[in-house]
């Protein structure tokens, strides 16, 4: 066994301190003591001494013939012969493997040096930083921008819903500026999606007619219906008007796929969900196995961080299970600032959000039931310390949400001509290939190489049915960077692409605001509550932590978010997070192979002390 109950199987590049040999070929004598040095004064007496000598002679002194002494490798040679052909042999041998060893390692070091080269991007964009919200859609958020941006796609107050999407005298529920807390979470489940699109479970027309979000929410309580055909008015979100008018919004950015958080998020940094439309414990445990942005920006040489507060969603991808990975892992409250203070921020940094709500720390990631007010402060934060860092003038800010959450969105979806990613079909009964977009979701570009006030619709390409998606965040960082790495899959290969909005200027912005406007009131007229049951997004978070704190192989896996308040889930998770960590840089510290995968044991996992049992598997 070695630190902390690891197997020494995992580490295997651990051997004991053992003594280098050495071999000494050549002579052994000491060399003669170099002459006496002479003084200048010396040495120019005797040059003028000799010129006068040489001229009175008319002749050329005769050169001195120095004795050739034999090199270490003759002189081992002949030491070799004197004592026989075996010797001799032997240090032939010697020479020879000196000689292979010499080439290999010069092949070595310029192997290295190749690789070792800085790769170059010729973007004015050095650092892209992302934060995903959850569960709002663009026109619950900035649907009432349109009143003083007519530039953007916003609601008129026309739009409504029939209660029932299939019934002409059914009444209808008109949108609304008096979106304030909801209490409750809306349906945003794949069959909830789908009815909400298309008012019913025929999803043939085009373009999706948007009628059945009223009806979806009528059996989910009183009000619901009145809710999620509701927005926010501006200065109920200050923080968005103000990004809205100093930077870009995009208002035709979809969510990848019509089902709810987690498949979504996945592909952000994978443009893909392997299949995922819900919640599948074997993916959980073992983690999605695609290929993400942060390997192809390993590949070339380039830098990703996770600044996370109380578990990172990043974990569900595989490949960041992987030992080398884990110092890239960073809590938020003591590094982002740091960071960004010191110029330190990698090339690509994700800002994950608190996903549980509680008295200490109130979540802000914007999932209701949560307080959009504390989502508010939150994105001030990001920007004001992004605004402040030495890295501003080479940085770009994407804030955009995970789906919509079941709030109404007047703009259809896209449902023509979106490429299935991967060839991967989703799981029964519906078997969905991937083929059309979810709903439209609030979208922001920050940086000072972007104008003020700046409307980002329809993409040019690089297809004509190409939208901007989760998928456009992959594909824009990989022309962005110049990436040599292949695009993902074929759904960041169509996605639309944004690069061309930083080469619109030909020197960044010195007007963008230091300070966003001050969020002074609360949306919520309560505070946390921790007592209250999980949300699925964060059940399927503590059944990721389950995995990093081994406890994914009891008997009690499948329900053990089930049962949890919310202040149990966080402590549970934020305990969880810290053991895997811990774990993974202690097998680091004793050699273990960096590229190996971290399964956590239960059996050698203490609640009461940091010590954790590990394996890991190539």
């Amino acid at each position: 066994m070695v630190a902390n109950g690891a197997h020494l199987s995992a580490f295997p590049n651990y051997l004991p301190n053992r003594p280098t040999p050495t071999v000494k070929l050549g002579r052994t004598k000491k060399s003669p003591p170099p002459p006496a040095r002479r003084s200048k004064a010396k040495h120019r007496e005797e040059r003028a001494h000799r010129f006068i000598q040489l001229n009175s002679k008319r002749t050329y002194p005769t050169r001195r013939r120095r004795r050739r002494r034999p090199s270490s490798r003759s002189g081992a040679m002949a030491a070799a012969a004197r004592r026989g052909p075996g010797a001799l042999l032997l240090v032939a041998l010697l020479l020879l493997a000196l000689v292979v060893s010499g080439h290999c390692l010069d092949a070595h070091h310029r192997g290295l040096k190749r690789r070792r080269r800085k790769h170059e991007i010729h973007s004015p964009i050095k650092t892209v930083v992302v934060v995903v919200m959850e569960n709002r859609s663009f026109d619950h958020i900035l649907g009432w921008l349109r009143r003083t941006r007519p530039d953007i796609d916003g609601l008129t107050g026309r739009e409504s819903n029939r209660l029932n999407a299939s019934d002409p005298s059914s009444p209808d529920i008109f949108v609304t500026d008096e979106a304030g807390y909801v209490d409750s979470d809306p349906g945003h489940g794949f069959e909830d999606i789908r009815e909400q699109i298309f008012g019913s479970a025929d999803t043939s027309a085009v373009p999706p007619p948007m009628s059945g979000f009223a009806q979806n929410a009528r059996g989910m309580g009183l009000g619901m219906p009145q809710n999620v055909m509701s927005g926010f008015k501006p200065d109920a979100v200050p923080v968005y008007a103000s990004l809205a008018d100093e930077f870009a919004v995009f208002d035709r950015w979809f969510a990848s796929v019509p089902t709810s958080t987690q498949p979504n998020r996945l592909f952000v940094h994978s443009a893909t969900s392997h299949g995922l439309t819900f919640n599948a414990r074997k993916d959980l445990i073992h983690g999605f196995p695609q290929k993400t942005i942060f390997d192809s920006l390993e590949e070339n040489g380039l830098s990703f961080g996770i600044y996370y507060q109380n578990i990172p969603a990043t974990l569900f991808y595989q490949s960041l299970r992987r030992l080398k990975h884990l110092v890239k892992f960073h809590q938020y409250s003591l590094k982002f600032k740091l960071h960004a203070k010191l110029g330190k921020l990698p090339n690509y940094a994700v800002i994950e959000q608190r996903y549980f709500d509680c008295e200490m720390f109130p979540a802000n990631d914007d999932h209701p039931s949560h307080d959009v007010a504390r989502g508010q402060r939150f994105v001030k934060e990001v920007y004001e310390t992004l605004r402040a860092s030495p890295q501003w003038n080479e940085t770009a800010l994407i804030i955009t949400y995970d789906e919509h959450g079941g709030f109404y969105d007047h703009v259809p979806t896209p449902v023509v001509g979106v490429p299935q990613p991967d060839g991967i079909v989703g799981p029964d009964p519906y078997y969905f290939k991937f083929e059309r977009l979810g709903v439209r979701v609030p979208t922001f570009l920050i940086s000072p190489w972007i104008d003020k006030g700046t409307v980002i619709h329809k993409p040019n390409g690089p297809q004509d049915t190409s939208q901007y998606e989760h998928s456009s965040i992959p594909a824009t960082v990989k022309k962005l960077f110049n990436l040599h790495s292949n695009f993902l899959t074929k759904r960041d290969a169509w996605a639309g692409t944004f690069e061309d909005y930083f080469k619109i200027r030909r020197t960044p912005r010195t007007d963008c605001p230091e300070k966003l406007p001050e969020v002074t009131k609360s949306l919520r007229p309560f505070g946390p509550k921790e007592d209250s049951s999980l949300s699925e997004f964060q059940v399927e978070l503590i059944q990721l932590a389950s995995q990093l704190n081994g406890d994914h192989v009891l008997n009690t896996y499948p329900d053990i978010g089930r049962t949890m308040t919310v202040g149990e889930a966080n402590r549970y998770a934020e305990d969880a997070v810290a053991r895997f960590l811990e774990a993974g840089r202690i097998a680091l510290r004793a050699g273990a192979n960096e590229s190996a995968l971290v399964t956590m044991r239960p059996a050698l996992t203490s609640r009461a002390s940091m010590s954790s049992g590990l394996s890991s598997e190539l």
